[in-house]
């Protein structure tokens, strides 16, 4: 059983990447339920999942407060889960895991106690923490120290968890979890271009900017395009808009209205490994997004316009630390990026390498085989 959240789209792609994972390997060997305990139970859990989602499009700043709320609210469910606690209940009961998987931070501590308390040693727990670094930012609720295995994303973040209480032997370092596609669909340079050209209308010959949105919209393509189009003649761009027609339709109206600059529209985008493998560097913030243009060694703008969430700083941190990327906070700021990297191809450059430097050379399946061993020693152990 996976513990996930919509607070964002991180969590859920991660759970769904897992879910892919244990289908390509184990076929029917595997019954996996994917489930959402905040959204699912009760009002107060669902009106927070709600409001991140709200606070995250339209003022990331107001996510402080937020945040120091949620580490508070995780602290008094430490022992046993007290929101949602017949829901999830119930659900164990049902369905009678072998394997927890948490891959949100507020579904970690509480909900593993409550597990065992009722499973006893028929069941395993395990954290995938998606985060790149440590410090402010990094939720206490990551960490619970009854977890059997406790994955992170990069050794700085395992590094993090440590000292905030989780035994080293339990921990292990596994890189990004990402849909089996994302290792499978690499392009070759005929395919590449023939994504640009063909089925995006695009130049082979113009630097490509790829604008993310998160999940749910968030974005601020319409500002960014007004810059851009000042460099008509060497940039284009592709502008992805989430789950948000009325960005989108806003998007397409602009372009009508600009024929002179070349962008791909499109709405929520199931082919994002696609679209990143064709562009000279993507900007965006979230972790998934960062995780695979790194993975395709291609660089980030970090968009802080408007602030970032206490999370966010953690990508960005990294990212920035590294030298694969460099952060906006103003329109101004793309400006002067852009403008350097076109009158200065060595400083692309640079950035560019340090993203082969630092991308994770990983074996995606290590940590599927991993979990599925844990959820067979459940099983061996029995009741």
């Amino acid at each position: 059983m996976v513990l996930t959240s919509a607070t964002g789209g991180g969590h859920d792609a991660r759970a769904s990447a897992f879910a892919a994972w244990c289908r390509k390997l184990y076929r029917d060997g595997v019954v996996l339920r994917i489930v959402r305990p905040l959204e699912s139970s009760t009002r107060i859990t669902r009106f927070g999942v709600g409001l991140y989602n709200v606070i995250q499009k339209w003022a990331p700043l107001l996510h402080h407060p937020y945040w120091w709320f949620v580490e508070g609210l995780g602290y008094l469910q430490r022992n046993r889960v007290k929101l949602g606690k017949q829901y999830y209940e119930s659900l164990l009961r049902e369905f009678a895991p072998h394997l927890i998987l948490s891959v949100h931070d507020f579904l970690n501590r509480g909900y593993f106690q409550t597990a065992k308390s009722i499973l006893g040693h028929r069941v395993r727990c395990s954290t995938y923490c998606g985060e790149f670094s440590g410090g402010f930012g990094y939720s206490r609720n990551w960490v619970e120290p009854t977890v059997d295995l406790f994955f992170s994303r990069t050794s700085m973040a395992q590094d993090y968890a440590v000292q905030m209480g989780i035994s080293p032997q339990k921990c292990r370092v596994r890189g990004h979890l990402m849909h089996p596609k994302v290792y499978d669909q690499i392009l070759d340079d005929g395919a590449r271009r023939n994504l640009l050209v063909d089925h995006l209308g695009l130049s082979p010959g113009k630097f490509t900017l790829l604008l993310a949105a998160s999940g749910m919209g968030a974005n601020n393509h319409l500002r960014i395009l007004q810059i851009l189009k000042r460099y008509a003649s060497r940039v284009q761009a592709i502008a992805v808009c989430g789950r948000d027609g009325n960005t989108e339709e806003k998007i397409l109206q602009w372009k009508e209205r600009n024929p002179g600059f070349r962008v791909h529209v499109e709405g929520y985008s199931q082919r994002m490994h696609h679209l990143i493998q064709v562009s000279d560097a993507v900007v965006g913030r979230g972790a998934t997004t960062c995780a695979e243009a790194l993975f395709f060694k291609v660089p980030v703008i970090f968009n802080g316009i408007g602030g970032l969430m206490p999370q966010e700083r953690l990508t960005c941190n990294y990212f920035c630390r590294a030298g694969a990327a460099v952060r906006m906070s103003s329109l101004k700021d793309l400006d002067g990026h852009l403008g350097l990297w076109l009158t200065h191809e060595s400083a692309y450059a640079r950035l560019r390498e340090r993203c082969r430097e630092i991308a994770v050379v990983e074996d995606p399946t290590l940590l599927i085989r991993e979990l599925h061993g844990l959820a067979i020693e459940a099983i061996e152990e029995g009741p």
